[in-house]
């Protein structure tokens, strides 16, 4: 369609425009799934189906999506533009919504009510009922997951995605089994039980893990914060990931007056695994749900559950508030050969692209097309400036990050994590004892993984996770007196804590190390 669409918080919709954005999202999810504008295909291009030399080989990564390097952003951008011409094909005047993240209502409640309905009643005169598209996606065709690894995500015909506390492990006749089981004792709940666990999860991941540091004064660090925090990024290198990130917080722990920076892919992550089956490690009503496996929670499948591409929106929409921010409507500036701009680094190369090769604004956001050239794939450099795309965000004023803190605190890092021994995603959580044996949770790290990472040869020398935690509100001779643990809380099993100075139990012997040079 020609023009400017209004991208909008989902709740802010009027009754016609909400009506007409299921419309879309029905008819792209009945088109056969062999049609590019059918939700089977866009959804696909994200994880699995793998393609490419990723189909069968874990030495590659076989989704088209990028994770941990610096087209993270502009990747996603370039999805959720052709999601959303797709549903434009259907109702030409739709705009893609977004689900704020950081607005009261989420941060009190949780995830919009629209995504928690089984069913929707149109508010036309027909006032029909139908199964609520943004609720789950049934598959139109088999995905088949050729990987070896602790998981198989393959998914059947009629497979219904699903969100924490249930299950969608079903690529084994043993796990069919169990997550029969387990969505059953779920369903014995009642939907409204399991919507209120699923809400609670996000509410805790938004707000929680706060402390109460030496005066008294209880300090945030959950994801609310981590939103607000990432857009003070200095440069979009280090703002756009993880990977680039780390190593800019390595390098200047020494700095004095450092403060670490965090990348937009940060809090990015944790409403993945919020919304996929994680809780945050420690709160005392949210002890983890033991086989909650929801889509959500990993690059393979989590494109398939529709609140994907609705929480991708806001992560665009907090892309372009930085742009904004830091005078970067019309361009972007890499650092070259920095980590994060290689097509090795973390997940591995995507379908096409050579191991070693680096990454520009020039790179192809494989599998998009350039629309006035469709023989080339489009660029980071070509969806830059969303004018120039169709679309403008209506979001409030003033920009959600207040001023950054003027004091430096201590930092705590968190390394020597190999997410090559780890299947899937999984949280790291550290953790203080205090003096009066008082233990608080510093923070929280989620990494959105892939299951088949062990095998990514092409990726084995840049898997290490990395992660660093400000003690805002402690001084440096409180936390010198701190004993410091950290813990792994992963898919298959949760750790639990583990004494910073000890092994970590499995193949994982994370270093804990209390950083105060920069004070």
């Amino acid at each position: 369609m020609d023009g400017v669409v209004t991208r909008k918080n989902i709740r802010n919709l009027t009754p016609k425009e909400l009506d007409n954005l299921v419309r879309a999202f029905v008819a792209i999810q009945q088109l056969p799934p062999h049609d590019p504008n059918s939700f089977f295909v866009i959804a696909g291009y994200h994880g699995e189906p793998f393609r490419g030399a990723g189909y069968a080989n874990p030495s590659w990564w076989g989704g088209y999506c990028n994770h941990g390097n610096v087209l993270f952003p502009t990747w996603h951008r370039a999805y959720i533009l052709r999601l959303e011409r797709a549903l434009q094909s259907q109702v030409p005047e739709v705009a893609m919504p977004y689900w704020d993240e950081t607005e009261e209502f989420s941060l009190k409640n949780g995830i919009p009510p629209i995504f928690l309905q089984k069913t929707y009643t149109f508010s036309d005169n027909t006032s029909r009922t139908i199964p609520n598209p943004l609720f789950s996606y049934k598959f139109q065709a088999r995905i088949t997951d050729r990987l070896d690894s602790d998981a198989n995500y393959t998914k059947p015909v009629g497979y219904e995605t699903v969100r924490y506390p249930f299950s969608g492990l079903v690529g084994t006749p043993l796990d069919a089994e169990g997550t029969l089981i387990h969505n059953q004792e779920m369903l014995e709940k009642g939907g409204d039980v399991t919507n209120q666990m699923l809400n609670d999860n996000v509410v805790t991941w938004l707000n929680f893990s706060s402390f109460k540091n030496s005066d008294g004064e209880m300090v945030p660090a959950g994801v609310n914060d981590k939103f607000k925090n990432c857009l003070e990024a200095p440069n979009y290198t280090v703002f756009s990931n993880t990977t680039s990130a780390q190593r800019w917080n390595d390098d200047r722990l020494s700095e004095t007056g450092f403060q670490p920076i965090v990348p937009l892919e940060s809090p990015h992550n944790s409403i993945h695994l919020a919304v996929g089956g994680f809780n945050v490690p420690g709160k005392d009503n949210a002890d983890q749900v033991a086989g909650a496996n929801g889509d959500m929670g990993e690059n393979d499948t989590a494109s398939f559950d529709p609140i994907f591409f609705f929480h991708h929106c806001f992560i665009d929409l907090m892309f372009w508030r930085w742009q904004v921010k830091h005078n970067q409507r019309d361009s972007l500036e890499i650092i070259q050969g920095y980590p994060g701009t290689n097509s090795v680094d973390s997940q591995g190369p995507t379908p096409g692209v050579a191991g070693g090769t680096w990454l520009t604004l020039d790179s192809p956001l494989d599998p998009f097309r350039n629309p006035h050239d469709p023989t080339r794939a489009i660029t980071s450099k070509e969806v830059v400036n969303i004018a120039n795309l169709g679309y403008v965000y209506d979001y409030p004023e003033p920009p959600l990050a207040g001023p950054p803190n003027t004091q430096p605190a201590p930092i705590l890092t968190v390394s020597s994590i190999n997410r090559a021994t780890l299947g899937g995603s999984f949280v790291v959580s550290a953790w203080a004892n205090l003096e009066n044996n008082e233990k608080i949770l510093v923070g929280t790290e989620a990494v959105l993984s892939r299951w088949h990472v062990t095998g990514c040869q092409n990726c084995q020398n840049h898997l290490e996770v990395r992660a660093h935690f400000p003690m805002e509100g402690w001084s440096k001779e409180e936390t010198e007196k701190m004993r410091f643990e950290v813990g792994l809380h992963t898919r298959m099993l949760n750790r639990g804590l583990r004494d910073g100075s000890g092994p970590q139990q499995g193949a994982q012997n994370p270093t804990i190390k209390l950083w105060t040079d920069h004070l």
